[in-house]
């Protein structure tokens, strides 16, 4: 006997997830509702199916083929049109006009004994056998009545409570003889229910009812999916589940990692090649599909989580169904009831409310509340560009597919023929995704000069030694599972916003230029690039004093790029230098900021031991400096800014510095001092960078360990601050220690409030109107000056939903008071 799965429907119910998924092929418990039903006619020996299929067809016939993986010979019926359950059948009439045939449903979880179903059939000489069963409320189905022997009495299509004289109903499971397509018109809509079975009826044709035991679920609502996945783990239904069961209701997959400190309450599931991270907590009725990721912190419970997902830290999922392909960021939280359709993207701390439905390829911003369902906006991020390049999560937000992409875009920004100069650090991730980024220029017909693993410093003066531009992935500071693809200008630095907008509409049109095969650009591979750096370093920067100061220094290389450089600069320096944590660690691409304080305060003990002049330590990429002192207290990275603006200062007595606005204005007492004036520049790196570039700059700095040093390169530069202060030191014979005490003390706090994208030019404007008759400066958002030189300032993230502020005023109190009362003005706006 051969079997017919209807799998046509569009699940109009289950939307969301029916959106870009036909209903059959939503996973139960990591296995699609249909291939349960497919396993289920394979366990009766009805091996040869027909699939009937119409919404999405292509999708149920790429997921399952000719039926070979599950040892059975599936062939399908295409409908054009909707035919209804028995003109679908009707359209697949050839394949089963010589035999009985039973019709089942592709969308309906159940494990009834089909061949006593046959039997039955076969016994009473039927020509229509329906499949019934019990159910608490019958409101949904069809009703229908049968007498002693089991012959069909009446039935009832979706009766009210008023017509409810049962509660036995159709589950949609028939036994048929060919016969009955005698009373199916064909390609016309046609219903075996409402239209075929009254008419047998009133023929007197033999229709039986085979009432059923064992479980069926219509999986026709979100209530009835979810209940479903909780069936299928509580074994209420007879269906196999993949993987292992580790503890008694405890499902993982083969490939899965979870974590021996993750709390699992059971009964769950784990899918194959997921990852479950230390103190995540996942309870009862969740089923966590297929190379899901699950952060630390997290908490699961009754949720449904389809394969692909990324769930972030903290974030909390509570009897809701996220789509594959989703990523929830951290410290999400999503409720009971609620709908994530696929490739979504839920921003960190947002909130979406029981039964809201997020349909696919929307973005719900950081911080956002969402209280009603979210189906034509896209709620999106405006520009790719954040503070650090086009920067997210590896292999979530980052993938080889859209660092091709990029690539693509800015390649198609340049002339044919271009240069491009490309590196990386000494992750793993960022050289897989360089091959990448590689590939897509070459292709786009771009040279390209491959630096490899270099000092960030390095790749942009390289970049500026005859290339168009360049491209650098590193690994984002301090977030170890993300990376930054940063972008170039010809002279290495940042790209400008205007370059950005230009790549970002590149990319969003996805208008790439492809090179013709003669056209493929030429890939080479720079020799002594650390030697060149070094020699242009010390030709530019003042030497002068070191080799007889007799100075003794700690370099902190923390394991990282910064340390390829070292071994050729600090011998031609001339200086004692002690050099720790010299060689690469992988495993350790960045530092969190505790790894770096820690890694600080060591610093400080081996200086103090050691009796050396100072300290220094580098970030791993050797764009930024931390300083230690003489004495190995360690030098705060806004004091260490003034410290070396005191130092160029003392020694230039003229020119200007380039400082960005957040910095406290005791930076303008030391350069007034000295003869020298500030420059204020917005926040954006390649402002500066502006500034830096033009002439009569003779340093930068952003207070966060980022040091210019004009003379030579217009960039942040570890390594060149590093060989300017040993300089300055040995000619200056003060300490950093007594060069710090002279600088006053500042008071600058800082504070982050989450705003929503669409209100913050409302809280912009709020922040102008508060600011009345007091001084307002626009350098770089809003900054409103008081009569008593107490200043507080407003800037608007550009990338994240969060609005920044900074307070400067005599003391820590006063500063804390500006943040409170401007903390409100933003807030109300926020509201």
């Amino acid at each position: 006997m051969k079997a017919v799965v209807m799998a046509g429907g569009e699940g109009t119910r289950l939307r969301p997830m029916t959106s870009t998924m036909p209903k059959p092929l939503l996973p139960v418990v990591n296995r699609p509702i249909m291939e349960h039903v497919l396993r289920l006619l394979k366990r009766h020996g009805l091996c040869e199916t027909v699939v009937t299929v119409q919404f999405l067809a292509s999708l149920v016939k790429n997921y399952f083929g000719d039926g070979e993986e599950l040892g059975m010979e599936l062939t399908y019926a295409n409908e054009e049109k909707p035919l209804g359950t028995a003109g679908s059948v009707k359209n697949a009439e050839e394949a089963l006009k010589d035999d009985a045939f039973l019709v089942i449903s592709g969308d309906a979880l159940t494990d009834f004994d089909l061949t006593e179903l046959i039997n039955f059939h076969k016994q009473n000489g039927a020509l229509v056998t329906v499949c019934l069963t019990r159910v608490p409320n019958p409101l949904e189905f069809g009703i229908t009545i049968v007498d002693e022997g089991g012959r069909v009495e009446r039935f009832l299509e979706k009766p009210t409570w008023g017509q409810v004289f049962s509660d036995t109903v159709n589950t949609g499971i028939y036994v048929m003889e060919p016969e009955v397509f005698d009373y199916v018109e064909p390609d016309v809509p046609v219903d075996w229910s409402g239209d075929v079975f009254p008419q047998l009826m009133k023929e007197g044709k033999p229709i039986y009812g085979y009432v059923a035991e064992g479980y069926w679920e219509d999986v026709g609502t979100h209530e009835s999916y979810v209940k479903a996945q909780a069936d299928v783990l509580e074994g209420k239904v007879d269906v196999e589940i993949d993987g292992f069961e580790i503890s008694p209701g405890v499902w993982v997959a083969e490939g899965a990692e979870v974590h021996q400190d993750a709390v699992l309450r059971g009964p769950l599931y784990i899918g194959d090649y997921a990852k479950v991270e230390a103190d995540a907590e996942i309870r009862e009725h969740t089923v966590v599909g297929s190379n899901v990721v699950v952060k630390s912190g997290s908490f699961l419970h009754r949720a449904v989580v389809h394969d692909n997902v990324y769930v972030g830290q903290q974030a909390n999922l509570r009897g809701c169904v996220i789509g594959k392909n989703t990523d929830v960021m951290r410290a999400a939280r999503i409720e009971d009831g609620a709908v994530i359709g696929d490739e979504c993207l839920i921003g960190e701390e947002s909130i979406v409310q029981g039964n809201v439905r997020v349909y696919p390829f929307k973005t719900i911003e950081a911080g956002a509340f969402v209280n009603t369902s979210v189906i034509w906006e896209s709620r999106g991020q405006a520009h790719l560009f954040g503070a650090r390049g086009v920067s997210g999560i590896l292999n979530v937000e980052i993938t080889p597919e859209l660092a091709v992409r990029l690539a693509g875009a800015y390649a198609t920004t340049l002339k044919k023929g271009s240069t491009v100069t490309t590196a990386r650090d000494h992750s793993r991730g960022a050289r897989a995704l360089k091959r990448a980024v590689i590939s897509a220029l070459q292709t786009s017909a771009i040279d390209v000069r491959d630096l490899e693993n270099v000092p960030l410093p390095v790749a942009r003066q390289q970049t500026a030694r005859g290339s168009a531009g360049g491209i650098m992935i590193r690994t984002s500071p301090g977030v170890p599972d993300s990376v930054d693809i940063m972008f170039f200008d010809e002279r290495g630095a940042d790209l400008s916003a205007a370059g950005q907008r230009k790549l970002d509409r590149v990319y969003a049109r996805q208008e790439y230029r492809r090179a013709f095969p003669g056209e493929i650009g030429d890939l080479s591979f720079p020799s002594s690039v650390f030697d060149s750096y070094t020699g242009s370093l010390l030709r530019a920067v003042d030497t002068s004093g070191i080799a007889e100061s007799g100075l003794k220094v700690v370099v902190d290389a923390t394991n990282g790029s910064a340390g390829l450089v070292l071994p050729s600069l600090l011998g031609r320096l001339g200086v004692d230098a002690l050099t720790i944590n010299p060689g690469l660690n992988e495993s350790r691409p960045t530092e969190t900021a505790e790894a770096r304080r820690s890694g600080l305060v060591r610093l400080g003990e081996i200086v103090a031991s050691a009796r050396a002049a100072f300290g220094v330590r580098f970030d791993p990429v050797g764009e930024r400096l931390s300083l230690v002192d003489e004495r190995g207290r360690i030098v705060e990275d806004d004091r260490a800014l003034l410290v070396m603006l005191d130092l160029v200062a003392a020694e230039r007595r003229s020119g200007r510095v380039a400082l960005p606005v957040t910095t406290t204005r005791i930076a303008e007492q030391v350069a007034a001092y000295h003869g020298t004036q500030v420059e204020w520049t917005t926040t954006a790196a390649d402002d500066l960078t502006r500034v830096a570039r033009a002439e009569g700059t003779i340093y930068g700095g952003d207070g966060r360990g980022g040091f210019i040093i004009p003379e030579f390169s217009s960039v942040f530069d570890g390594t060149a601050a590093f060989v300017r202060l040993i300089g300055l030191v040995a000619r200056t014979q003060l300490t950093l220690s007594q060069i710090d005490a002279r600088i006053p003390r500042a008071h600058v706090l800082r504070r982050d409030l989450a705003t929503p994208w669409a209100v913050k030019g409302l809280v912009m404007r709020r922040v102008v109107e508060a600011a009345g008759d007091r001084s307002v400066d626009t350098t770089d958002g809003v900054r409103v000056v008081e009569s008593d030189g107490r200043w507080v300032m407003v800037l608007p993230d550009p990338a994240e939903a969060v609005t920044h502020l900074w307070a400067e005023g005599p003391d820590d109190a006063s500063a804390q008071g500006l943040l409170d009362e401007w903390s409100a003005v933003v807030d109300s706006a926020g509201r």
